[in-house]
């Protein structure tokens, strides 16, 4: 694997070869997540494709000539033209395999599959999640002397990691960067001795025999599961939105804020995600136009004040989008009037969307017992409704959802885990 600038770009990706180059960022999470899976990949077809990278931030005019504009950013090449279709933001390894099954065939992509060798690895606990509630159940379980594995998509931190500022968590007189409080929960359980693995594939989970594969090769083998997984963006599933994301549509103001600087930018939503993160997308941005489907926003009050003294920020009340394109380099924004049915067209250089979340219960096997929104039932022990399995944080069914809250039921899954097992 190698590192390239702009002044090497055209030797030693348009001169030929089979390339994957990875635009990556600097404070990004998602790029992160990504470099220990590229570098794996590296090794295993080093022979066949040249794997780059190339820091975006000190090379933005080739990004933006390529229209890179969210991070990190995969493209393949094949004798210097692009070919097949680029990854962008939490990018799987699975993905990543089938890029490359442009380059090099199915053949090579089976052959190389064939020759990695499964592996079984055993623990007491693995926590399915390395955000606040898992790391603090991991926390927990290291100190107890309890082997515990946090198994994570990406890196540890989960939604805090790729928050601006964290104002409320107490200890803390001054707003923290969410990337430090995370960093710092993260090194913390880890130097007690928790083992991770992180940026890796959650391919299969068994609650009922507490088997986990990852990465299609490696098997975790638990006595029993924490189930720490939390929430993904909602999307609006309107025209253009699945085609634009990482190449306009953005779902992380932390990610890709910086990359709109004097520019104008659109932000889908009213509560306090979207609110607070226009907030800090106009320490970038020259003019941000949020559009929202009420009369009113669901944010709460400190952050409707800050919004609407903010002299970067515009509102467009009871609206919905109805579809995204792109001309050029803009983004067209095609909005509808809810009252009236009128539709009219906002262009703008971006769009940041933050219409709530769901929980990520993809990979998990059936038998969970669910509310009627889809989160996990749990008791007061956190325990589900399968035998030594638990769930906590985000995912579970529950009033209220912040740092706290996850940290508390870590604290308490692990607890109770740490009495069965030492009965």
């Amino acid at each position: 694997m190698k590192e390239i600038s702009a002044r090497n770009f055209e030797h030693e990706v348009l001169e030929g070869g089979k390339i994957v180059l990875d635009f990556y960022s600097s404070e990004c999470p998602p790029c992160e997540a990504l470099a220990p899976k590229f570098e794996a990949l590296s090794d295993l077809f080093g022979n066949d494709i040249k794997f780059l990278k190339i820091f975006r931030q000190e090379n933005r005019t080739l990004a933006e000539k390529f229209g890179v504009s969210s991070s990190p950013t995969v493209l393949f090449f094949e004798d210097g033209k692009e070919v097949g279709f680029r990854l962008s933001g939490g990018i799987k390894r699975a993905e990543l395999f089938e890029g490359l099954k442009i380059l090099v065939g199915k053949d090579t992509i089976n052959e190389v599959k064939s020759s990695i060798e499964p592996t079984t690895t055993h623990c007491d606990v693995a926590i399915l999640g390395g955000g606040p509630g898992g790391l603090t159940a991991g926390l927990y379980l290291c100190q107890a002397k309890i082997d515990a594995i946090i198994i994570d998509i990406g890196l540890p931190g989960g939604h805090v990691s790729t928050t601006h500022q964290i104002s409320n968590y107490p200890g803390f007189i001054d707003p923290q960067p969410g990337y430090l409080l995370s960093h710092n929960m993260s090194e913390q359980t880890k130097r007690c001795g928790t083992t991770y693995k992180v940026a890796v594939d959650v391919t299969h989970v068994d609650l009922e025999s507490k088997e986990i594969l990852i990465d299609e090769y490696e098997t975790i083998k638990a006595k029993k599961i924490i189930i720490a997984t939390g929430t993904s963006p909602n999307l609006l599933n309107v025209p253009g939105e699945a085609e634009l994301k990482g190449n306009g549509i953005s779902y992380c103001a932390t990610c890709d804020a910086k990359y709109f600087i004097d520019r104008e930018v659109v932000v889908i939503g009213g509560g306090n995600s979207a609110i607070e993160e226009a907030d800090f997308i106009s320490k970038f941005a020259r003019k941000i136009t949020i559009v929202h489907q009420f009369d009113k926003l669901q944010a709460n009050k400190q952050a409707q004040e800050k919004a609407f003294a903010n002299p970067k920020i515009n509102f467009i009340f009871e609206h919905e989008p109805r579809s995204f394109k792109k001309h050029e380099s803009k983004l067209i924004t095609e909005i509808e009037e809810l009252k009236s049915g009128k539709r009219k067209e906002i262009i703008s250089d971006g769009v940041f969307i933050f219409i709530g979340m769901k929980p990520n219960l993809e990979v998990l096997s059936e038998g969970l017992e669910l509310d009627n929104w889809g989160y996990i039932k749990a008791d007061e022990d956190m325990r589900t409704n399968i035998k030594d399995v638990f769930a906590i944080g985000d995912v579970t069914s529950k009033k209220y959802r912040q740092i706290t809250t996850a940290i508390a039921d870590g604290t308490i899954a692990a607890i109770a885990i740490t009495r069965e097992l030492d009965k």
